[in-house]
């Protein structure tokens, strides 16, 4: 069985010409990749961050749109805030939240507030004000917990071994709810990995990738931890925008959600070198898990994507090697805005 070509969501894309958009969490990675897109494809976007240190908000991540976007510096959870802001907005792109899974161990009400509370918020703004707006969430893999099978699919239970993904799943099924209890047009992707252009790189808490990436780019040592035969799999940016795109505007996504993923996946092993081989530069060793990381790992992950693919023709297009060359160019060039 094949499903629709790649290439079948672009007229959709056509759109979003015109409408109002609004984008939490759009000073962060995913965020302002998105927003940028957005505002070439020409709509009129707001965005709404707080700057949480936490949550890598970084106002240069927009500085080529600073000037065709409304920004506005608040938290997510004002409901007051939020009703006005939702109000004639034709979409609602729900990202706003933290993503370490460490940091959720060390302050759960924290990742509570940001992960569930935050995205609530938002869904209850829209109940009051604005049914019509289609709520896409970003969800996370990390839901799922440890695989019980590889690839992962849909119909595997949420298990999450860590508060971040036990408040991720909360956030996503909020959206399920509003959907089936007030008729609302929600859709979750489950992020997976995702790697790219105005990532966070000073620190691993936001994805271990932008913190290898830093490593090899400064020639420093990169330290796998296990053995390093883990498999993943990791999204480019493009490509989770592009999802991101259509489900804002695909009819056949609402009220359900989908995993997102990678062309294929590797060893974390084959991972470093080829980031080793892209910069020329760093090295890496393979040391034993700390035990704080050893609670919440969860092995080898990466997932199937082909729910997605089937229901709009989205499938990844951008290899991982690829996707490193074009994230360790980036870094190279604006590094100094991001250390």
């Amino acid at each position: 069985m094949v499903g629709p070509g790649p290439f079948a969501e672009i007229t959709r894309m056509d759109e979003y010409r015109g409408q109002k958009i609004l984008l939490t969490g759009g000073l962060g990675f995913i965020g302002s990749n998105l927003a940028i897109r957005l505002v070439e494809l020409g709509a009129a976007v707001t965005i709404v961050d707080s700057l949480d240190p936490t949550c890598g908000g970084n106002r240069f991540n927009i500085e080529t749109i600073k000037n065709e976007i409304e920004l506005i510096e608040a938290d997510v959870c004002d409901l007051p805030l939020m009703r006005k802001l939702v109000r004639g907005k034709s979409c609602v792109f729900n990202l706003a939240g933290r993503v370490s899974h460490i940091e959720s161990m060390d302050d759960p009400f924290g990742d509570l507030r940001a992960n569930t509370t935050g995205p609530l918020t938002v869904l209850e703004a829209c109940k009051l004000e604005n049914r019509e707006a289609r709520i896409v969430y970003a969800g996370t893999r990390q839901s799922y917990g440890k695989p019980d099978v590889l690839p992962l699919v849909e119909t595997q239970l949420l298990k999450p071994v860590d508060v971040n993904g036990v408040n991720k799943m909360a956030g996503e099924w909020h959206h399920m709810v509003y959907r089936q209890a007030y008729g609302m047009p929600t859709v979750s992707l489950r992020m997976v990995n995702t790697y790219g252009p105005r990532q966070v790189i000073k620190h691993a808490r936001h994805g271990f990738l932008g913190w290898f990436v830093k490593l090899a780019i400064e020639g420093e040592e990169i330290q796998l931890f296990g053995d390093g035969a883990q498999l993943r799999g990791f999204s480019y940016i493009d490509d989770v925008v592009d999802a991101l795109l259509i489900a804002g505007t695909n009819p056949a996504v609402i009220g359900d959600y989908f995993n997102l993923g990678g062309l294929r996946p590797v060893t974390l092993t084959a991972l470093v070198q080829m980031l080793i081989g892209i910069t020329g530069k760093g090295s890496y060793r393979i040391v034993p898990f700390p035990p704080e990381k050893r609670a919440i790992d969860i092995g080898s992950v990466y997932t199937s994507w082909m729910k997605f693919h089937f229901a709009t023709g989205w499938q990844p297009r951008v290899a991982l090697e690829d996707g490193l060359a074009r994230m360790v160019a980036y870094y190279q060039k604006y590094k100094a805005h991001y250390l």
